[in-house]
């Protein structure tokens, strides 16, 4: 009894160090910056959690198949940039605009997905060149120029709200229900977990497992676009450079959420926390006047910490 009773505490803490890593970094920097406690900053960070969380989520689906994602940030720029560019110059009906740009990103996903299953490409090659492939038709598309778009029914979606509660949050909460019931109570979640434990093991007991790795990048194509809309609308501009280094972000946020980049373990709840620490690291360095560069360098080590503490989970499990 008393051996159980000690151990107690570690379990507790092992289970939920995010949430505590979370609250100690937010005591930090309320303590550094009186700022950082005001209702207009702590919206500032929900409205930056949603990108990345939504990002995150489509992450989360890949990092669980022992895949990775890193062409997320430049989809959200591309389908941030169609979104805007389609209603402005092309004066297309906003949801028109708004479902090509989704389908943009679900479709680059899908050729990310054929060359790994098909091609052979190892996922950090195939979307590595997706990355620039992305972002290369974004600066084509904008032609390296801001596109301005006011339309109230476009920036709705990332300025409006519905009574106190801002619309980008409203859509983080429904993308995190959506994929949590996926993974959690669907045979196509149960699918993606056992990819990840073990590809050949999945394979051998009637999985379709190309299938499965294909149809993850797909979810997280259409994630990131879905990111780009919000982040068009909450700027009310398209801008051909935004969500730059947006990958590192909702890669650490997934393995911090307690997702293995080993695959197989992890799930959308602890990337929603983890969303919530890179959100708020980044505002209370924005507060504190740390320079760009050496923001850069801390959010590095943040990222080599998140990948030390995984491996060590791994080597203990």
């Amino acid at each position: 009894m008393t051996a159980v009773r000690l151990s107690r505490p570690v379990d507790i803490l092992r289970r939920f160090n995010v949430f505590f890593i979370l609250i100690g970094l937010c005591l930090l920097l309320a303590l550094l910056s009186e700022r950082f406690l005001s209702l207009s900053n702590l919206l500032n960070i929900a409205l930056h959690t949603a990108v990345v969380a939504i990002t995150g989520v489509g992450m989360t689906f890949t990092m669980l198949t022992a895949g990775i994602d890193l062409s997320v940030g430049s989809i959200v720029a591309l389908s941030s940039a169609l979104s805007a560019g389609l209603i402005v110059k092309q004066n297309m009906p906003i949801t028109l605009a708004m479902l090509l740009a989704l389908l943009t990103g679900a479709g680059l996903g899908a050729v990310s997905g054929l060359l790994i299953v098909k091609g052979g490409l190892p996922p950090f090659v195939a979307t590595l060149a997706m990355m620039a492939i992305a972002r290369g038709l974004t600066l084509v598309y904008t032609r390296g120029w801001t596109i301005p778009i006011m339309l109230k029914e476009f920036t709705f979606w990332g300025s409006g709200t519905v009574g106190p509660v801002p619309v980008p949050v409203i859509v983080m909460a429904v993308i995190f229900v959506l994929a949590y019931v996926v993974l959690s109570r669907t045979r196509f979640g149960l699918y993606v977990y056992a990819v990840g434990g073990g590809e050949e093991t999945a394979r051998l007991a009637g999985i379709n497992t190309k299938r499965i790795t294909g149809a993850v990048y797909v979810i997280s194509g259409f994630t990131a676009a879905l990111a780009g809309i919000i982040t068009a609308a909450r700027l009310w501009s398209a801008q051909p450079n935004v969500a730059a280094g947006l990958e590192l972000d909702a890669i650490t946020a997934s393995v911090l959420g307690g997702t293995s980049l080993f695959g197989g373990v992890g799930g959308v709840g602890g990337t929603l926390v983890g969303a919530f620490i890179m959100s708020a690291l980044n505002n209370g360095l924005n507060l504190l006047e740390i320079s760009s560069y050496y923001q850069k360098v801390i959010k590095g080590v943040v990222f080599i910490l998140a990948v030390t503490l995984d491996l060590y989970t791994k080597k203990r499990r």
